[in-house]
């Protein structure tokens, strides 16, 4: 069967995340955006480790399902809808290799609670686990793989938001230049990569040594209302074979939905502390320096990938699976109505219309735009049908700065009496 699968998000015990991160609202909220398999994220957390074994029960299939003690009773019956959790932790490792700090955020993926305990026992050895739900460790990113490989061999690792500048296995400030730098004679081992908010397929597919990788997306979700921002189209048996199988060979891998990647906070090079967004061409013509302060800017994705590709833009390797751009539900909603996006009016929508119309991704992308029209939605028709279009303006996001998304142009807001918002 056909679902979507978004399995990289964090609990409340990661630094900078919605105390609302609990399993019951991540159960909820994924039934909301019409998500099938949610990351149970932290498993490396102790406390949250606890939380797990508590709310969760196993369904016999390397998944997880929420007790029925702990269902909400607020998920619109539009929406309502069955949610596996697979066991999943974001590891951060911190080391020297090549005389150069390194920073590497890799995702671990378990079909169990034993295994995950028995990793858990061997990296509390080597870092406090319960510092933060996404450990940072002093640990190599290969000795990492190889302590999963061997306490869990049915377990996987993916590097996280492959390209992000700081935190990566591609990262322009702590990574590396390919895979086999950083894992070595494990890299047959990494089947697939995050590609992160900041890029998307067609910038991967620039890079030849990715040919063989299956390029997951998922949301990183801190707070409830994100997840789903990415996520991945599956065509599989719900179970943790099935969606481990189609990332080793992508059978049953459809494809991914993503962020616009000029959306992303690090798309662009720049310097957030002086408001300077510079594409790769005007980082090289002023020296990768800030043109006001003189200081080095941060090297974005586009960047990067520049750097390391060996193809043209436009490149598409046989047999690429699917990908689909899009924009959360309640940014179009705030765009079209003139507010914003946090305000009663705008959630108010948001809600009634999954009441009306079933959850997020089938409003986004299957709801013939003639139903939300004739909804009394026409402004909220036309911005989907717009999205759907790629018709969109967007000013890149660069140095921890997200993109500033438009769907309608300046000449059309006026005409309706908006600004922008975004």
């Amino acid at each position: 069967m056909q679902f979507i699968a978004d399995l990289h998000i964090h609990s409340r015990y990661s630094r900078a995340t919605s105390r609302d991160m609990s399993p019951e609202t991540i159960w909820k909220w994924a039934q909301l955006k019409g998500i099938r398999v949610v990351g149970s994220g932290d498993f490396t957390h102790p406390a949250w480790f606890t939380e797990l074994q508590k709310k969760l029960e196993p369904t016999g299939n390397g998944l997880f399902h929420l007790k029925k003690m702990y269902h909400e009773d607020s998920v619109p019956a539009s929406c309502m809808s069955d949610v596996s959790f697979m066991l999943s932790a974001e590891i951060s490792c911190i080391y020297r290799k090549g005389d150069k700090t390194r920073k590497i955020h890799c995702i671990v993926f378990v079909p169990d609670l034993d295994s995950a305990a028995e990793i858990n026992k061997v990296l509390s050895g080597i870092g406090k686990l319960a510092s933060d739900g996404r450990p940072v460790l002093g640990l190599d990113a290969k000795k990492l793989l190889k302590i999963i490989l061997d306490t869990a061999p049915e377990a996987i690792l993916v590097p996280a938001h492959a390209w992000t500048p700081h935190f990566s296995v591609f990262g322009a400030v702590s990574g590396f230049d390919s895979l086999e730098e950083c894992f070595e004679e494990l890299t047959p081992h990494i089947f697939a990569i995050e590609t992160g908010l900041s890029s998307d397929p067609v910038m991967n597919w620039r890079l030849s040594g990715l040919d063989t990788i299956t390029l997951l997306s998922n949301s990183d979700a801190h707070s409830p209302s994100k997840l789903g921002r990415e996520a991945n189209i599956c065509d599989t048996a719900v179970s943790y074979e099935g969606l481990i199988h189609s990332f080793k060979t992508r059978t049953g891998f459809i494809g991914t939905i993503e962020f616009f990647p000029e959306e992303g906070k690090y798309h662009y090079d720049g310097h957030r502390s002086c408001g300077v967004c510079l594409s790769p061409e005007e980082t090289i013509c002023h020296n990768y320096n800030c043109p006001v302060c003189g200081k080095k800017i941060t090297v974005g994705v586009m960047h990067r990938v520049n750097t390391l590709a060996d193809r043209d833009h436009g490149f598409r390797p046989a047999g690429a699976p699917l990908f689909y751009s899009l924009i959360p539900l309640a940014e179009i909603i705030a765009e079209s109505k003139g507010r914003g996006v946090n305000t009663k009016a705008v959630q108010n929508e948001y809600f009634s219309l999954l009441e009306a119309m079933g959850n997020e991704f089938s409003i986004l992308m299957d709801v013939p735009t003639d139903d939300i029209a004739a909804s009394g939605l026409p402004r909220l028709a036309e911005a989907i049908a717009k999205v759907r279009a790629h018709e969109v303006h967007i000013s890149p996001g660069y140095d921890g700065i997200y993109g500033r998304v438009t769907i309608f142009k300046e000449a059309e807001r006026k005409k309706n009496g908006q600004s922008g918002l975004f």
